[in-house]
C-alpha cells in the first residue's frame, strides 16, 4: 500500500510555515496606495484659472489644518507622517470654493513616526527643505459630483509645480469650511527619485489626507 505524505507530520508542519511566509510576505510588500484612488496630474494651471469672482466670504485655515502622508517599502512596511504647517486662506463665493491666494505648506513642520526618517525625510535625498522650504497648492477648480466635490490646483513641491486633481468631501457653513480628501500621488512627478536601499525599495506612490478647517474672517 502506498504511503499517503499528507498524513506526515513533518509535512504538515512544512505545509503550515510556508503558508505562514507566503501570508507574511503579502502583508509585509502590500503598497498602501493600492487602496487608495490616484490623483489626476496634469500640467500646471496657472493663476488665470484661480481668479475668483468678486464678493462672498474669505476663510482663513486654522491650526487645525494638517496634511498626512504614508509612504512605504517594498518589503519593509510603510511609514506615517505629515505637515502640520498648513496655512492661507480660501474664499466662498454664491456656495462655490474659489483660490484667495496659494496654500502655503511649511516643509519644517514635516513630522513622522520615526526621528530619523524625519531628519531623512528634510534632505537631498527628500523634500530638501533647505532649498525648498515652502511648498503651496493653488486651487483652480472646485466642482461638485454625484459623490462629493472634485478639487483641481497646481501643487508646487521641490521646485516642480504640478496640477493634480482629486475627490473630496466639503462642509460650507456661515462660520467655517472643512475639507476632507484621501488619494495618492506619485512622488517622481515632484522630482523626489530616492529609490532607497537595493533590496527594500521605496514605492513611488505616497498616499496623502488633507484635513482643512478654515474659519470666517
Amino acid at each position: 500500500m502506498s504511503k499517503n505524505n499528507n498524513t506526515n507530520p513533518n509535512n504538515w508542519i512544512k505545509n503550515v510555515a510556508f503558508t505562514f511566509a507566503i501570508a507574511v510576505m503579502a502583508v509585509a510588500c502590500s503598497d498602501p496606495a493600492d487602496k487608495t484612488k490616484d490623483a489626476l496630474v496634469n500640467e500646471p494651471q496657472g493663476d488665470s484659472k484661480a481668479a475668483a469672482p468678486e464678493g462672498g466670504t474669505t476663510y482663513a485655515l486654522t491650526d487645525a489644518s494638517e496634511i498626512k502622508f504614508v509612504g512605504s517599502k517594498v518589503i519593509s512596511g510603510s511609514h506615517e507622517g505629515g505637515f502640520k504647517g498648513v496655512t492661507g486662506n480660501i474664499k466662498v463665493v454664491d456656495g462655490k470654493i474659489y483660490a484667495d491666494g496659494p496654500i502655503s505648506i511649511d516643509m519644517n513642520s514635516i513630522w513622522s513616526d520615526n526621528n530619523k526618517l524625519t531628519g531623512h525625510l528634510k534632505n537631498k535625498d527628500f523634500f530638501e527643505v533647505e532649498i525648498y522650504p515652502t511648498s503651496t497648492f493653488l486651487i483652480t477648480d472646485v466642482s461638485s459630483g454625484v459623490e462629493g466635490y472634485s478639487v483641481t490646483g497646481d501643487l508646487t513641491m521641490h521646485g516642480t509645480t504640478k496640477s493634480i486633481t482629486f475627490d473630496s468631501s466639503i462642509d460650507i457653513s456661515d462660520e467655517e469650511v472643512s475639507l476632507t480628501a484621501e488619494f495618492d500621488i506619485n512622488r517622481k512627478d515632484w522630482g523626489i527619485d530616492y529609490r532607497g536601499p537595493a533590496d527594500n525599495v521605496i514605492n513611488d506612490n505616497v498616499v496623502l489626507n488633507l484635513l482643512i478647517a478654515a474659519s470666517a474672517k
